[in-house]
C-alpha cells in the first residue's frame, strides 16, 4: 500500500514538473534572450547579459549599435486601437447578447452560428479579400480599417460571452424586480447588468486581449502604415532574436493580468450558459 501511494506521488510531481516546464520553459527563454547582448553555441547560459534592448525599445536609450528601435509609438498604437475595439465591440455585444439569452428569438442558435462565420474559414482568403473591399473604401493602410477587421474578429468572443453571462442569471431575479414595479429598463440596470458585470467583464478582457495580440488581420489591412506591436515583433524576430523576446514580454504582461481578473470574475456558471 505504501509502495502504490509513493509511485502516485511520484506520478504527480512528474506530472507537476512537466506542466511547469512547458508553462514556464518558453517564457524563461524569452526572459534570458531579452537580456542576452552575446549568447553563442554551444553556452547553455548567455556569455553577456545587460538591459540594452530593453532600454532602446522603451525609448530611454538610442542606439543603432544593437539593432533595436523604440516601441513606444507601435505600443500606443496597438492600445489605442484594442481600447476603441473594446468600446464598440461592447455596446453592439451587450444588447445583442441579452436578446440571445432572454428572449425566444427564431433561428438563435443560427444566429450565433453566424457570429462563429469570421472564424469558420481560414483567415488569409478572407483578408484579402477584405483587402479589395477596404483599397475601394479608402480603409487600406488605416488605423479605421484595422479597427473594423478587429472588431470582426472580437465579435465573436463578446457576444457569446455576454450572451452566456445574461443566460446564467435566474429570471425569477427580474421577475421580483418587476413584481414590485420596476420598468424594463430599471430592472435592467440595477439588477440583471450588475449580475452580468463579471462576465461582461470577462468578455472585455479577451476582446482587448484579441484585438492586441491580432497580426493576421493588421498585416494584410494595416500594411504599410500602421505598425502595431504584434507586426514589430514579426519583422524583428527575422533579424533580432533579443529585441523580438522583449516586444513578445510585452505583450506577454497584459495576457497574464487580465488572465488573472478573468480567473477571479468568470465563473463556472457564464460557461455552462453557453449551451442554446
Amino acid at each position: 500500500m505504501f509502495r502504490s501511494r509513493l509511485l502516485v506521488k511520484s506520478g504527480e510531481a512528474l506530472m507537476l514538473i512537466l506542466l511547469c516546464f512547458f508553462i514556464f520553459g518558453p517564457i524563461s527563454g524569452l526572459v534570458l534572450w531579452s537580456v542576452a547582448l552575446r549568447w553563442y553555441w554551444p553556452h547553455v547560459l548567455p556569455q553577456e547579459v545587460g538591459l540594452d534592448y530593453w532600454l532602446q525599445a522603451l525609448g530611454l536609450r538610442k542606439s543603432l549599435a544593437i539593432g533595436a528601435v523604440s516601441i513606444t509609438d507601435s505600443f500606443n498604437t496597438s492600445l489605442i486601437i484594442a481600447l476603441i475595439v473594446v468600446a464598440v465591440v461592447m455596446v453592439i455585444a451587450t444588447p445583442v447578447g441579452y436578446v440571445l439569452a432572454k428572449y425566444n428569438i427564431p433561428l438563435k442558435g443560427a444566429v450565433l452560428l453566424l457570429f462563429l462565420m469570421p472564424q469558420a474559414f481560414p483567415q488569409q482568403p478572407v483578408f484579402v479579400n477584405l483587402l479589395l473591399t477596404f483599397n475601394k473604401w479608402g480603409l487600406a493602410g488605416t488605423v479605421p480599417g484595422v479597427m473594423l477587421v478587429h472588431l470582426m474578429v472580437s465579435l465573436v468572443f463578446a457576444v457569446w460571452i455576454s450572451s452566456a453571462a445574461f443566460k446564467s442569471i435566474p429570471p425569477e431575479l427580474e421577475e421580483a424586480a418587476r413584481s414590485v414595479g420596476a420598468s424594463a429598463m430599471r430592472t435592467f440596470l440595477r439588477v440583471t447588468l450588475p449580475l452580468a458585470a463579471p462576465g461582461l467583464l470577462a468578455s472585455a478582457v479577451f476582446v482587448f486581449l484579441t484585438s492586441l495580440d491580432e497580426f493576421t488581420g493588421t498585416f494584410f489591412i494595416g500594411l504599410p502604415f500602421v505598425t502595431t506591436l504584434p507586426m514589430l515583433l514579426y519583422s524583428s524576430s527575422g533579424y533580432n532574436l533579443q529585441f523580438a523576446s522583449v516586444i513578445a514580454i510585452v505583450l506577454l504582461v497584459p495576457s497574464i493580468l487580465f488572465m488573472v481578473i478573468i480567473e477571479r470574475f468568470l465563473k463556472a456558471e457564464y460557461i455552462g450558459g453557453m449551451g442554446v
